[in-house]
């Protein structure tokens, strides 16, 4: 009799190259799919230059341009040409700056069941829910998967939630996530595909689901998967392209290794607080505060049904003259759609100021809340400062709940909209057939070897890096708590994030939310030791892919982090660069160790191979600590010892004389 098989196992057996599916194992995967944005994108065709690639190998690579869309000078405007070059010269499809978020226009027009994706973005697994497999990933790795090399991680276990049920009035898609999240926050979910199924997804679209995967990421989780059913082929169809469909379901008799389950009768709204998307209470607990802006928008909420809902509820009706009601249309085809239904003039008349499509206020570009005001956003984060405002008061809803905000002036549980405003719930019927827009979507040439990359006076080179030594001996720069996010290590933003082709420049703001004296301090330790090391407390660098947060302190003489433990994008990345990212043996050592102790890295690269923890030699305090690689694989190793993956990737190379290792297919 044949194994049983949910839709995780099916998808990665599908594609499994190398490793065993053993969860804990590193396993590589051939990748069908890559999306790229601008925050990461010009790193990332920066390393196809340095890699000497020619042209992309997968069956369908997309550039997007959606984060910074502000040109406030020349630095954005020349990275948007730099990208429609690069993405003629290496072949990838480009979605030029207006055309929409990338998760939401990848799903319309790319996306399909059954194949595999990998983005430089943290939540390309919205794309599950499609029933594909779609990871987030360091830019270097999805270099490498255009270069036809199979994207490695460790084989996650399986998740099994359980949906049954019907949501009730006034609560939706995002109410589910934000009970996972209540009840397993940012990180109880590492290191674990979170597979959804059960009678409850009949009452889910297409675009329900896309909002729970997006913020799986914020679990934790490697990545989150939906079946392809019903549902996905009416999507498809909408989108004109019902011959993409396929279905997949996992077997009748299909395991998983961990079980939940969410009876979606019993879900109420349901909001995040300051500064985490697991802080999460019902909206009823913190109901009376008063708010003074809305944000609608994010490739959290992307869908039609998102914007729709709010400008039902809005109808004859003006936002609260005490707050900001601000739009992000997700895309061009989302305006287009809005309009056609009617929801775009409510919306525009309730007093709505529309941005351009995009991620905006989501990465901190622009729509900066006023100082100590709360923000109530349907965005996917509320880490500290992200949104451009140091001290912010952000919270992450619902569309429902944002609409009572909106109208109120101050939180409010959109329940209480019926008794007290006389509004009925809505109800939203999803269209058929969508109006189609492809008119900033340029496919690839045919060659592009002709092509030469167009680069601004802002885009450098990237710097090279060491290999790695047998013996440092540096100072600790910073002691982090717990759950420090990748938009603490190096923040977003339209004063930063200009700066993301330009290492040098961008590394100022290295640990600048924590510490504004942290690149100084860098440069003079880089100086006297020829380097540092950073400590840190539980999952360290969650959030955002952006591999800037490993490249710019590295940069800066960064050795090592030594933590207790690490989000998986950021543990890759820093891999990746050639970061050690050590973990304490004995946890309480972490308590021990303080900024500015000198301490001693000796052996390395023997105890790098012979697979031995590191001791830690406190010079400062005259104690020795038992640090430990993290079960790193023999692949990683070499990267680590040959001081990054770039100086890896050109010592394959030349060991092949001059033609990349391809996998198997």
């Amino acid at each position: 009799m044949s194994q049983a098989y949910n839709v995780t196992q099916k998808l990665i057996k599908d594609h499994l190259l190398k490793g065993e599916m053993e969860p804990g194992k590193e396993i590589g995967i051939r990748i069908d799919q890559t999306l790229t944005q601008d925050a990461t994108g010009t790193l990332v065709m920066l390393e196809l230059e340095a890699m000497g690639l020619r042209r992309v190998k997968t069956e369908i690579s997309v550039q997007y341009v959606d984060h910074n869309l502000l040109q406030t000078d020349f630095k954005n405007a020349d990275d948007h040409l730099f990208l429609q070059s690069a993405a003629q010269k290496f072949g990838l499809w480009f979605s030029r700056p207006g055309n929409g978020v990338s998760h939401p226009v990848h799903m319309e027009r790319f996306g399909k069941p059954g194949k595999t994706l990998v983005g430089s973005d943290s939540h390309t697994p919205a794309s599950g829910s499609l029933g594909m497999l779609a990871l987030g990933a360091g830019g270097l790795d999805v270099a490498f998967a255009m270069a036809g090399e199979p994207l490695y991680f460790k084989m996650p276990k399986v998740l099994g939630v359980k949906l049954s049920g019907k949501l009730p009035d006034w609560v939706s898609a995002k109410d589910v996530v934000l009970e996972m999240l209540r009840r397993y926050d940012v990180k109880g979910c590492r290191g674990m595909v979170i597979e959804y199924y059960g009678p409850g997804l009949d009452n889910l679209q297409a675009m329900d689901r896309h909002v729970i995967a997006n913020m799986g990421t914020e679990l934790g989780a490697t990545t989150t998967v939906f079946p392809a059913d019903e549902m996905i082929r009416k999507f498809l169809k909408a989108q004109g392209r019902e011959e993409d469909f396929k279905e997949i379901l996992p077997d009748e008799s299909a395991e998983y290794d961990l079980h939940d389950e969410i009876v979606l009768d019993d879900l109420v709204p349901l909001i995040a607080l300051p500064s985490s998307p697991g802080n999460v209470v019902p909206v009823s607990e913190v109901a009376g505060r008063e708010v003074g802006q809305v944000v609608l928008g994010s490739s959290a909420n992307p869908g039609l049904r998102d914007f729709w809902i709010v400008g039902a509820i809005m109808e004859g009706r003006t936002a609260h003259t005490d707050l900001s009601f601000d739009i992000n249309p997700t895309s061009r085809q989302l305006i287009q759609n809005l309009a056609a239904s009617g929801q775009f003039q409510n919306l525009i008349a309730s007093g709505g100021r529309f941005h351009q499509s995009g991620c905006m206020g989501c990465i901190g570009m622009g729509q900066a809340p006023a100082t100590s005001t709360i923000s109530l956003r349907t965005m996917p984060r509320n880490f500290p400062g992200r949104s451009g405002t140091l001290d912010d008061q952000v919270y992450l809803c619902s569309p429902e709940t944002l609409a009572a905000a909106a109208l109120t002036g101050k939180i409010t549980d959109p329940r209480d909209l019926e008794k007290e405003l006389g509004i009925k719930y809505p109800k939203y019927q999803p269209v058929e057939q969508e109006l189609i827009n492809t008119q900033l979507l340029i496919a690839p040439p045919e060659s592009g070897e002709n092509i030469e990359l167009v680069k601004g006076p802002n885009i450098k080179t990237l710097p090279q890096f060491e290999p790695l030594q047998q013996n440092y001996r540096v100072p600790v720069l910073l002691k982090m708590p717990d759950n420090v996010s990748t938009d603490e290590i190096l923040r977003a933003g339209a004063v930063v994030l200009p700066y993301r082709s330009n290492i040098p420049a961008i590394s100022k703001w290295a640990f600048a939310v924590i510490d504004e004296s942290f690149h100084d301090r860098a440069l003079e330790a880089r100086e006297e030791f020829g380097g540092h090391i950073v400590i840190a407390g539980e999952n360290y660098a969650q959030g955002s892919s952006r591999e800037h947060a490993a490249i710019a302190p590295k940069f800066l003489g960064q050795v090592a982090v030594v933590a207790k433990s690490y989000a998986r994008l950021g543990w890759q990345n820093l891999i990746n660069f050639g970061v050690l990212p050590l973990e304490f043996v004995n946890p309480d050592d972490y308590e021990r160790i303080e900024e500015g102790d000198v301490v001693k890295l000796k052996g390395l690269l023997e105890s790098l191979n012979k697979e031995e923890p590191v001791v830690l030699i406190n010079e400062t305090k005259e104690e020795n600590y038992e640090v430990s690689f993290s079960q790193l694989s023999e692949r990683q190793k070499e990267i680590i010892r040959m001081g990054g993956i770039i100086n890896y990737f050109k010592e394959k190379k030349v060991s092949t004389k001059g033609e990349v290792e391809r996998p198997l297919r």
